[in-house]
């Protein structure tokens, strides 16, 4: 193996995803992904805490996309619609990743371990748009709610648009998980 080569961390999360979906998460070590990937488990490690983290490596990424596009919100839009503004934004960072968003998806649901680590990185990013919301002046429980609801809508959207065939953008199921929530808030 050489020393250096490029896009060792997009590497190793194909790498990864390959043999979690042929072998399963559990059966599956760090050093077979390295050597998938042709690196070493030592590179594995410098770029990842552990084999779950190969999964989760840009929930940080998403988080600040998330938060700086709030933030970027005109302070007069009302939260809700702020969050809307938001989650349209963040659904082009989508484009061109359903394939593999769904097959990252299939081996998170396949794993009770992942799905913890899912709701643990969706209650982290509602906290932090929460707090976003609160610095631009919205008050409790307001901020709190908004927050949730609008990781509600990602979360449901997201959901709909793995499992659809990739005919139809992570925006669209957005909005219309958006729309709906706003449905059932009106009592209708």
């Amino acid at each position: 193996m050489s020393r250096w080569e490029p896009n060792a961390r997009g590497r190793l999360e194909q790498a990864a995803l390959d043999l979690y979906r042929e072998r399963g998460f559990e059966q599956t070590t760090a050093a077979q992904i390295a050597e998938r990937a042709g690196l070493t488990e030592r590179t594995f490690f410098r770029h990842y805490a552990d084999k779950r983290e190969v999964l989760f490596g840009g929930s940080q990424l998403l988080e600040g996309l998330f938060v700086d596009t709030l933030a970027g919100t005109p302070d007069t839009v009302a939260p809700i619609d702020a969050i809307a503004s938001t989650l349209e934004a963040v659904a082009a960072f989508f484009v061109e990743r359903h394939e593999y968003a769904r097959q990252r998806q299939a081996v998170i649901t396949a794993n009770a371990e992942l799905r913890e680590r899912e709701l643990i990185k969706l209650a982290s990013l509602s906290a932090a748009l929460a707090d976003t919301l609160r610095r631009r002046g919205v008050g409790e429980p307001a901020a709190s709610l908004t927050a949730e609801a609008g990781i509600a809508v990602f979360k449901v959207g997201f959901e709909r648009w793995v499992a659809d065939d990739g005919g139809r953008g992570l925006a669209e199921f957005l909005r219309e998980s958006l729309d709906e929530l706003r449905t059932v808030a009106a009592g209708r």
